[in-house]
């Protein structure tokens, strides 16, 4: 049984708001998530199968626009939701100690588009889960929601104090980490062994951090051609994940 921590510092009172027909469907089929309160109008909420012990608010479009960041794309349902328990990375590394699913490791990358993204490549592509910081990363909000697409409830998603640590254990459970950056001498698939696979991204513009590099088996990058100096971090992790399935 894996170890589930309450994140303390979420307070009741700031639970996150998610919206959209896919968030929102995802949050009510995930066991490990509690749905606090539903607002929908009426032909979102009659589209969807609705556990009798969550409160429900009918409401119109603009009503629920007001619940939501403005221009916020809500299809007629926001949900009012409690974050998901925090599993610890050990446990984590124990369940998937006998495949090949890749980890993805974050570094300091705080837009909750992207994370929401690459939350949903994750998925797409199998991957065992997501690691980042507590401090330098998103909360889970209705945008991570959205941009994942239902993925915030199928990938874990760990979070750790100390990232530099967190790759020493990585490493101590037979991955190979591999950093992606834009002045790597090799390619990804140069670097890719037959190794499990962990690839660690930086920020968009500051890249990884020299300690979390230094914390890389390998530094490579993805073969882009010179027109285009950079990729988002979101398309990077896609694209990473795609090689790493297909080798």
């Amino acid at each position: 049984m894996a170890r589930r921590g309450h994140r303390p510092s979420q307070a009741s009172s700031n639970r996150p708001r998610f919206w959209g027909r896919h968030a929102v469907t995802a949050a009510l089929a995930n066991p490990n998530r509690t749905v606090r309160k539903i607002w929908g109008t009426r032909e979102a909420l009659a589209a969807l199968d609705l556990p009798p012990v969550v409160p429900i608010t009918y409401a119109d479009a603009a009503d629920l626009g007001r619940l939501v960041p403005a221009d916020a794309p809500h299809q007629g349902l926001v949900a009012e939701v409690d974050p998901l328990e925090d599993m610890w990375l050990g446990d984590l590394l124990h369940e998937g100690q006998d495949d090949q699913r890749p980890l993805v490791v974050l570094d300091q990358v705080t837009d909750p588009h992207n994370v929401g993204a690459i939350l949903r490549s994750a998925a797409a592509f199998d991957a065992l889960g997501i690691v980042t910081q507590d401090r330098h990363a998103p909360p889970e909000s209705g945008t991570v929601a959205r941009s994942a697409s239902g993925a915030l409830e199928t990938v874990p998603w760990i979070r750790v104090v100390n990232l530099a640590r967190a790759l020493d254990e990585i490493a101590e459970a037979g991955f190979w980490r591999i950093g992606l950056t834009g002045h790597a001498n090799q390619t990804l698939a140069e670097a890719m062994g037959t190794q499990r696979i962990a690839i660690v991204l930086g920020a968009e513009g500051e890249g990884m951090r020299q300690n979390t590099e230094a914390h890389c088996d390998e530094l490579a990058k993805l073969p882009i051609s010179p027109k285009v100096e950079s990729l988002n971090v979101s398309n990077a992790a896609a694209i990473a994940l795609y090689a790493v399935a297909a080798r």
